[in-house]
């Protein structure tokens, strides 16, 4: 079964096979690293088509989420899915806290800083540890710790986020 993006939240993605029976390393996008294992569905994206497929197992293992799918049954199988993003329907994920954002209704939003200058649209957004950081694409690449200090204000629907940012850091 197919979805477009608009019903769907990518929340990790396949980093690597794990063992030889199709476990695969799992890279969470949310902050506590077991939350996909409480989704039993998940929809996997293949060049540019989602896949759903049933989680049969899923657990933390040395700090890590592993993984096996139905129908995923040996390393090979893993493998050819390495790099995948993993993502499940909006519908069933609880709604964001005040000032907590799902990534991906971050990605596409305008950046501008104080002085309303246009930086561009957030590309990505990368965990680095101790802060995630925005990809932000205009005419350069602009990397932006998303802390409280400097992203100001998130609006989702107007789509911008203001940023205490300049335009040469």
């Amino acid at each position: 079964m197919l979805k477009s993006l608009d019903n769907l939240v990518v929340m990790g993605r396949i980093a690597a096979p794990y063992g030889v029976k199709g476990w695969m390393k799992i890279q969470t996008f949310s902050e506590a690293i077991d939350t996909l294992a409480d989704y039993s569905e998940w929809y996997v994206k293949r060049g540019n088509d989602w896949q759903l497929y049933t989680v049969a197992d899923a657990r933390v293992h040395t700090k890590v989420l592993v993984a096996a799918l139905a129908g995923v049954a040996d390393r090979d199988q893993a493998l050819a899915l390495k790099g995948c993003e993993i993502a499940v329907e909006r519908a069933s994920l609880p709604a964001a806290q005040e000032g907590e954002y799902y990534w991906s209704d971050l990605v596409g939003l305008n950046v501008v800083n104080l002085r309303g200058e246009a930086f561009g649209t957030i590309e990505q957004i990368l965990e680095a540890g101790a802060h995630d950081v925005l990809v932000v694409r205009g005419e350069r690449e602009h990397l932006i710790p998303f802390v409280g200090q400097i992203v100001r204000h998130v609006d989702l629907a107007a789509r911008t986020v203001q940023v205490d940012w300049e335009l040469d850091y």
